[in-house]
């Protein structure tokens, strides 16, 4: 009995809908388009692209106008949330 409660638990939080913004992502991130996989990727290095990308330190073809749509902390979810996820 324990031991389903437990799997429970572990699908019910793997399960977690993503943070507002993420699922747009996937338009151009999914795997599909010529654009790096944001899944699996390091949620650090992705944060701190979306920071670079919004201060316009880091070049875009439409990322940096992308990226002022979201916080810091709204950046931060969405790269953990997109670490998160099996390629």
């Amino acid at each position: 009995m324990r031991a389903g409660v437990a799997v429970l638990a572990l699908l019910l939080c793997a399960a977690a809908p993503p943070p507002p913004g993420a699922s747009s992502c996937s338009g151009c991130h999914g795997g599909v388009a010529p654009v790096p996989v944001l899944a699996g990727r390091n949620a650090e290095e992705v944060a701190a692209a979306l920071d670079a990308f919004r201060a316009g330190t880091k070049q875009a073809t439409v990322m940096n106008r992308i990226a002022k749509g979201f916080s810091h902390d709204e950046s931060v979810a969405i790269a953990a949330w997109w670490s998160e996820q099996a390629k």
